[in-house]
């Protein structure tokens, strides 16, 4: 899952962050810096619209420890996306992101109820749903041209997957040429969400990372 708010700062959003920072602190209101990366920082406020986001994906929010590793992982993805001159998801892009988050629900009104009491507004939503196609985009601009998908594997996946499942279900399975495109698809997703994993994970070592929930909790 992917936070609305961009972590790393030009040096004029810098002063920009640090006035509103002095503004909030004068009303009694302060947003904590619960991580360092580099010479930016990660916020209580990420931290808090992840969780809500979470809220509404599934019904619970992860861990702080959790949510601030996936904030880390989503800030190298972002920072190398800058550097690569990924495009913004047009809004029509999002639009349709919307919609398929919408239909995970039983209905637009089971859909509403949830946002709500996941306290985000469509707003939120959108930006969130923005923030994941961008971080996805370039993901995928980077890994699958060296994602390789045979015919063995699709037709592995087919019999262990999609017919086992349908017969425990009592169900009639789908052809193989009908389901063939959906599992050639699943399993390129597979596999460069696999790549990434690996990619992050080494990228980590090479990071300065100072986390600070101690102090927030």
């Amino acid at each position: 899952m992917s936070q609305a708010r961009p972590i790393r700062r030009s040096a004029i959003a810098a002063c920009a962050a640090l006035l509103l920072l002095s503004e909030a602190s004068a009303q009694g209101v302060i947003d904590r810096v619960v991580a360092r990366i580099e010479t930016d920082i990660i916020l209580e406020s990420d931290l808090e619209l992840l969780a809500h986001y979470q809220l509404l994906m599934d019904g619970k929010s992860q861990s702080d420890a959790d949510n601030l590793d996936h904030l880390i992982d989503q800030w190298i993805v972002r920072n190398e996306a800058t550097i690569a001159r990924t495009p913004q998801p047009s809004d029509a892009e999002i639009e349709r992101g919307l919609e398929r988050l919408q239909q995970t629900f039983a209905s637009t009104e089971d859909y509403e109820v949830r946002r709500k009491l996941a306290g985000l507004s469509e707003n939120d939503v959108k930006q969130l749903i923005a923030a994941q196609l961008y971080l996805n985009n370039y993901l995928d601009s980077r890994f699958r041209p060296s994602v390789q998908v045979d015919e063995p594997a699709i037709q592995d996946f087919y019999q262990t997957a999609v017919v086992a499942r349908a017969q425990a279900r009592g169900q009639s399975p789908p052809s193989l040429e009908t389901a063939h495109d959906y599992i050639q698809e699943a399993l390129i997703q597979k596999g460069i969400n696999e790549q990434a994993d690996r990619w992050l994970k080494e990228s980590r070592t090479r990071l300065h990372v100072t986390k600070m929930l101690e102090d927030h909790s």
